[in-house]
This record gives C-alpha cells, structure tokens and sequence, in this order.
C-alpha cells in the first residue's frame, strides 16, 4: 500500500465489463514529505475520491480480482481517502 494525490480522471468509451461502475482516476505515488514521486498510475475507485484528494492505493491484485472477478484487468485499487495525515514527529498536513 502507498498514499497517492489524485491528478485527474480517465474516460473511456469501452471498457472491460468487469470494470463496470469503477471509476479510473490518475494518480501520483506521493513520498514521505507529501510530494509526487513517481509517473501518474491508472487506479481503480469505487470510493468517490476527486482530484487533489490523498488516497491509500492497495498494489493487491488479488484483491481486486475478489471483488470484480477473476478475469479484471487491473490491480490497483483506492481503498481509502485521507483526511489527514500525521508525521511521526508530531507535524501533520491536512490533506482536503
């Protein structure tokens, strides 16, 4: 699992079936001081997260395949949207 910042969203006029009623976000892995790491990734939501949202991202694709079968097409997923986030230093950043 990693935090990522929601960048945009990805329309497409055909898409897997099982996909249906996913929405597929863009997203940047973020690094420990909150900034983006890495090139944007394709992820799957179901959550309702927007762009600019901090999310926690599951690299599991079993677990996407336990939820939309085994034949999906993808194996990252937002499994929660953050509200803040606390340094173990004790400084935090609001993430919203």
């Amino acid at each position: 699992m990693y935090l990522a910042r929601i960048d945009g969203t990805l329309t497409s006029t055909t898409r897997h079936e099982t996909l249906k009623g996913c929405q597929l976000l863009i997203g940047r892995r973020l690094d420990a001081t909150g900034r983006a790491a890495d090139e944007p990734v394709v992820l799957l939501d179901r959550l309702g997260a927007r762009r600019g949202s901090t999310v926690v991202v599951s690299t599991d694709g079993a677990a996407v395949r336990r939820r939309l079968g085994n034949t999906a097409p993808a194996r990252l997923q937002v499994v929660g949207i953050v509200d803040r986030v606390t340094l173990a230093a004790g400084e935090g950043r609001c993430s919203r």
